[in-house]
């Protein structure tokens, strides 16, 4: 993985002074998960008087944090959960945005603002939706805002949904904790009151299978140390030529490795044969494997655009058919779990927004968004989910190959002026994997930092 020199320099005592004086940027040092780490720093300020308020702060007590609704003007404060779930003219924000506003210089490095509202869509009320979108542009310009490692995200709640339900404390958990730490600018829906709270937040996958595709390295690696260390039972599947990497990973996390070629038409019945002989049952399924073959359309050849297009989105929907036909693809089958099956899909900030030299790539990752929306439908069926992570730039192998000035310049092009590292977006899957995910499912989330280019 390739050294950010800059943001090591940019944390020197001579580079903070020089960055500052010159107005580059200053990316900080983020606050990342460890196990058994504090979920917060310090103070958690919730602000206004919302039935989302009351039983967030009442969660939030029970966790165990020091919540307040009103905090000295000097002191310091970990996160600010700003709760707009009533509102229904844009005149009723000011209240508690300028509220808001007073403690942004207050928060901690990589403090957190998380605020709360309703479903813009839920209403045809114009004034209503009017407010409740008023949230969402006020949360990315207030991420844009964040100084020193910072984020601001929000939780969006069905329209009908009790804040109590297990999807929104999950939601809230993770804005919260340093599993997020390259997640800013972003919404979080709670649709359903599916879902349970682990008894154990450190091991909220205990029990669990999964299997992850593309997993001998880079991200797909990281995914499977992730999923690991939450509690599950991994498979790591990787083509035959990356053997050796594949079994030195999977020793790594105590899982089993299979070679096979995601392309093969009977790719999902193979893993699905291999899950039942090693473990009787499969929860979790990471669609991670996925290929760049990069040219400008006026110059791209058959190879090109078709490897793409079978690596990073056929074979996602042949195996999920063949997943969602079998029954040991039923987490509920198995008892005792809580828990409907999960299948997470790597997507792209490059089918957000495109990207030159990436028209088969961008068209494979859209696809991928456009999947997980239309299966979402079949996934409740069985009290499951389906959800996409989109990263934006990654330090990996692949991104290390990039020009450095062109790297440079993307490195800087987000809200936290760095790339975000392998185990972000695995934190991010892991998440969504997890029973306090349950309620939320069809969504596409970016792992970007804010990344300037697109929404």
């Amino acid at each position: 993985m390739p050294k950010d020199l800059y943001t090591d320099f940019a944390n020197t005592g001579f580079g903070r002074t020089l960055t500052k004086n010159l107005g580059l940027p200053q990316p900080a040092r983020l606050r990342r998960h460890r196990p058994g780490q504090p979920l917060a720093r310090g103070p958690v300020v919730v602000l206004g008087t919302t039935e989302a308020s009351a039983a967030l702060a009442e969660r939030m007590l029970g966790w165990g944090l020091d919540v307040r609704r009103h905090i000295g003007p000097k002191e310091k404060v970990a996160a600010v959960v700003a709760c707009f779930d009533s509102v229904s003219t844009p005149a009723q924000l000011s209240e508690v945005v300028l509220e808001l506003g007073s403690l942004l210089k207050q928060l901690m490095p990589s403090g957190r603002v998380i605020t709360v509202f309703r479903d813009p869509t839920g209403t045809h009320d114009p004034a209503v939706r009017a407010a409740r979108s008023a949230v969402q542009g006020l949360t990315r310009s207030t991420a844009h805002e964040m100084r020193a490692g910072g984020t601001a995200n929000g939780i969006v709640l069905a329209d009908s949904l009790d804040a109590s339900a297990p999807g929104a404390a999950g939601a809230l958990r993770f804005l919260l904790s340093g599993r997020s730490a390259f997640v800013s600018g972003q919404f979080i829906s709670v649709d359903t009151v599916n879902g349970a709270l682990p008894q154990d937040w450190d091991r909220p996958l205990r029990d669990q299978v999964a299997v992850v595709t593309g997993a001998a390295r880079g991200i797909g690696a990281s995914i499977a140390r992730v999923l690991r260390r939450d509690g599950a039972s991994v498979i790591l599947v990787d083509i035959p030529a990356a053997g050796e990497q594949l079994a030195a990973v999977a020793n790594e996390v105590s899982g089993t490795a299979l070679q096979l070629d995601i392309t093969t038409q009977d790719a999902g019945e193979r893993i699905l044969a291999h899950a039942t002989q090693h473990y009787g049952r499969l929860d979790i399924v990471v669609h991670n494997a996925g290929i760049t073959r990069d040219k400008l359309l006026a110059n791209m050849d058959d190879a090109r655009w078709n490897s793409v297009i079978a690596v990073n989105i056929e074979s996602q929907l042949r195996m999920n058919r063949a997943f969602l036909a079998s029954e040991l693809f039923n987490s509920d089958a198995h008892g005792g779990s809580g828990m409907g099956p999960r299948i997470v899909s790597l997507a792209s900030t490059s089918g957000i927004a495109g990207n030159r030299g990436q028209t088969n790539y961008a068209a494979s990752k859209a696809g991928v968004m456009g999947m997980v929306a239309a299966t979402s439908a079949q996934m409740a069926s069985r009290h499951g989910t389906i959800n996409a992570v989109a990263p934006g730039f990654i330090e990996t192998e692949m991104t290390a190959k990039i020009p450095f000035a062109t790297r440079e310049v993307a490195r800087r092009l987000n809200s936290l002026n760095q790339g975000g590292l392998p185990v972000d977006v695995a934190e991010t899957i892991s998440f969504l994997a997890s029973p306090q995910a349950g309620g939320t499912s069809g969504l596409t989330l970016r792992v970007c930092g804010q990344n300037l280019v697109g929404a």
